[in-house]
């Protein structure tokens, strides 16, 4: 009897998890994939429908992990009318570009067919069950039970040996909760609803970007100029279209920098040193290791690090004096200057000193903020974690200049929020906005900032934090930390014997301890921890069972 392997959620964090236990398992497996949409192998963020094609993915082609082959080989051999389809130059396949986020998903569809036909000629069960949703798990005995619920039929329930929860970013169904408020900008065909109007888009990211990007064709057309400037036109009928983006800060995103991949190793904030610091302890962990993050950064760009007085800077004033420049300038005229400079960077192939270490030392300070008490983790988040962010959600290129020929065109503002400011969604339509006094009311208005960290009350599957296989964190360590106690192997930390056949990969469940895992590498990272996990597990058990 093989062990049977049941994956919740069909997105990419499951195709990874899947690839690295296939390629690391030496016997068989009874593999089943439970999809709670009516296709597997999408996810969510790459979703048709769910997306609009004008939507671009947030990583270029060369950085996402290959599976079969890589996304450009994967593009090479699609036919022509394919590639128009989705939003693809034929003639212009680059490793650097930044593909629409469907793209991504027919991509990542045919990689999990792939998998799963490779799955089945070496003789492995495999199931693929969509249109189905996982309501509740629970353990019994040496099994994981599943609770299904079909679109169509009786609910019915299935036992596995292990069970990896792969269930992606939480979004609801219907965005609109009011007339003109959004809670998200997904599924995007919802935002066609909205008349050309005064919107209020509340962040700065892609993902508002992405928004933004939606509602301007909706209503109007980027077109390319003779002197190859992106122009925005709106329709006669709208011209009433306009959009603030409003953040705390009041910045735009800067694009997409050049450096090489695979990451550089760096020189003194490295993954050892860092991991030394938590293995000696101390409640200085989260002084100790910006001071590493202050040589690195010292020795890989000293001329920036004269330029902001890094000598004497404190955890809590870096980030004012990183984005003081920025903060005293008008946000597009900086976004237009920040995009020529990476143009030029990338036609000379050159990698600015100072961003490319913030870049890569963003994933060694993330291995500290697990040990981090509550006060700690709240000066991380505080400090550190806006700059990282800034260094990691570069965006690409189209997308600023998309930005930039909205505000040419009068139809895009940003606008700080800053510290003093208040959203209130009780009106009748989208909502009202104060800033220092002076009120706005957006009669349509959309929540942009992306997926937030969710607490154990909202874990789907309530009965596994009933019979304590599941913990919820904050409960756990009496910290205040929101959402789901995972350890090295992401299985839940618990005394309950059945949490060794859990593995938990939902997001937004693991955020507040794990505050960079997003995005395609992450899945690969944790696919391949999970997967390699699995395999061993899954061949322990064949030969005992043969013993």
């Amino acid at each position: 009897m093989h062990r049977s392997i049941a994956f919740v959620g069909a997105g990419p964090t499951t195709i990874y998890t899947l690839h690295a236990l296939l390629a690391a398992m030496r016997g068989q497996a009874a593999i089943t994939v439970y999809e709670a949409q009516s296709h597997a192998g999408l996810g969510t963020p790459y979703r048709p429908g769910w997306n609009d094609p004008a939507m671009l993915s947030n990583i270029a082609s060369v950085e996402i992990p290959p599976i079969r082959e890589t996304l450009c080989a994967w593009l090479a051999r699609q036919p022509r009318a394919t590639l128009l389809r989705l939003g693809v130059d034929p003639d212009a396949i680059d490793p650097q570009t930044f593909y629409p986020r469907v793209t991504l998903g027919a991509y990542f569809r045919d990689q999990f067919d792939w998998l799963i036909a490779s799955a089945r000629q070496r003789g492995m069960t495999v199931e693929v069950v969509t249109g189905v949703r996982v309501t509740d798990i629970r353990a019994e005995g040496n099994r994981i039970c599943l609770s299904l619920s079909p679109r169509s039929g009786a609910a019915f329930e299935r036992a596995h040996d292990d069970v990896v929860l792969a269930t992606g970013h939480q979004w609801p169904e219907e965005p609109e909760v009011k007339p003109g408020y959004f809670l998200s900008p997904w599924p995007a065909t919802a935002l066609n609803r909205i008349p050309p109007t005064a919107v209020g888009i509340l962040g700065s990211s892609l993902t508002a970007i992405d928004a933004a990007v939606t509602l301007a064709i909706r209503h109007g057309a980027f077109v390319e100029t003779e002197d190859e400037a992106l122009r925005y036109r709106v329709d006669p009928h709208a011209d009433d279209f306009a959009i603030t983006m409003l953040s705390r800060k009041g910045l735009l995103p800067e694009a997409d920098f050049y450096h090489p991949l695979p990451y550089e190793p760096l020189a003194r904030c490295t993954p050892e040193a860092v991991s030394a610091l938590i293995e000696r302890g101390g409640t200085d962990l989260l002084d100790c290791a910006f001071a590493l993050f202050c040589d690195e950064l010292a020795a890989a760009d000293p001329d920036y690090a004269d330029a902001i007085g890094l000598s004497d800077v404190t955890l809590e004033s870096f980030a004012d004096r990183y984005f003081t420049d920025r903060m005293a300038a008008d946000p597009f005229d900086w976004a237009a200057a920040d995009l020529a400079r990476a143009r030029i960077d990338f036609e000379n192939g050159h990698t600015v000193p100072w961003r490319y270490a913030v870049l890569r030392m963003h994933e060694v300070l993330a291995l500290i903020a697990p040990h981090l008490d509550e006060t700690a983790l709240e000066r991380f988040n505080t400090a550190l974690k806006p700059v990282f962010v800034d260094a990691y959600a570069t965006v690409p290129h189209l997308s600023i200049e998309r930005m930039l020929a909205l505000h040419r065109a009068g139809r895009l503002e940003v606008v700080a929020l800053g510290h003093g400011s208040n959203i209130d969604t009780r009106s009748e339509s989208g909502a009202v906005v104060t800033i220092d006094g002076r009120r706005r009311h957006f009669p349509a208005f959309i929540d942009a900032t992306g997926q937030h960290a969710l607490g154990a009350e909202a874990f789907p599957f309530p009965t596994l934090l009933a019979q304590g296989v599941v913990e919820d964190a904050e409960q756990a360590d009496g910290a205040g930390i929101k959402g789901i106690v995972v350890d090295a192997q992401f299985r839940p930390v618990s005394a309950h014997p059945a949490r060794e056949r859990m593995f938990c990969l939902s997001i937004p469940f693991l955020l507040q301890r794990h505050p960079f895992l997003q995005g395609i590498t992450s899945s690969h990272e944790m696919g391949v921890i999970v997967g390699t996990e699995l395999a061993e597990v899954a061949d322990a058990a064949a030969l005992e069972a043969a013993a």
